[in-house]
């Protein structure tokens, strides 16, 4: 009879001390479960800091660099005029402006200039100009203006607002909830316009078309 005996393989086999002292002594090289949890959350949170930071900058950089978000200066009434040469700005038309993503239009035709003086809510008929935000009011689209009937119309949905950006009340006119909203602006001592895009009014409810408040449309027939 053999004096051997068979180890079952899945039985452990228990360490001896000098074994565990050893591993004391020379612990299991790599990155432990707890170091790893540590670099994880603090790699996390520097990437989450690295966004906000960017996000920070890219916020405030148009105030810096001039562009939207900012203070813009547009010009004045004869500046606005020879640089929309092709359009009746002169008559009420609405210019438009990309970098100030706003249209820029004369409140009263019979008055060729802008008036020097402050308006933070937009409404801008001191100054004798308004600065409309280009953004549609229902879902961001931007309104055109239309050569037909001077009205600004949105091509997505069908709002309609007349040259000073007043919404026509009732759904043949469009579901935009009210009129364009409006950039605060300036005019100085040499009637040079400048719109500060950081301070947007929200245009005021529908007018219905033939009530005091809304220019009517020039024609029946619009570009959509």
């Amino acid at each position: 009879m053999s004096n051997y005996h068979v180890q079952p393989a899945e039985k452990p086999l228990a360490l001896t001390s000098q074994a565990i002292k050893s591993l004391r002594q020379h612990p299991v090289q790599g990155i432990s479960r707890r170091r790893l949890l540590r670099l994880s959350l603090g790699g996390g949170m520097a990437l989450w800091l690295t966004e906000v930071a960017a996000g920070s900058i890219g916020f405030l950089w148009p105030n810096f660099s001039g562009g939207f978000g900012g203070v813009l200066k547009i010009g004045s009434f004869a500046d606005v005029k020879a640089q929309n040469s092709s359009l009746p700005v002169d008559q009420g038309f609405p210019a438009y402006y990309q970098p100030a993503r706003s249209y820029v239009v004369l409140v009263d035709p019979s008055r060729q200039e802008f008036v020097a003086g402050e308006d933070e809510s937009g409404d801008g008929t001191a100054l004798n100009v308004r600065a409309l935000y280009q953004r549609c009011p229902h879902l961001g689209c931007k309104p055109n203006p239309c050569l037909r009937n001077f009205w600004l119309e949105c091509p997505c949905h069908g709002s309609r607002y007349d040259r000073l950006g007043i919404k026509a009340a009732g759904a043949q006119y469009g579901p935009a909830p009210r009129s364009m909203d409006r950039f605060a602006i300036s005019v100085d001592s040499d009637g040079v316009l400048t719109v500060d895009t950081s301070k947007i009014t929200l245009g005021p409810l529908p007018v219905a078309v033939g009530q005091p408040g809304i220019i009517p449309p020039k024609s029946p027939v619009g570009c959509i």
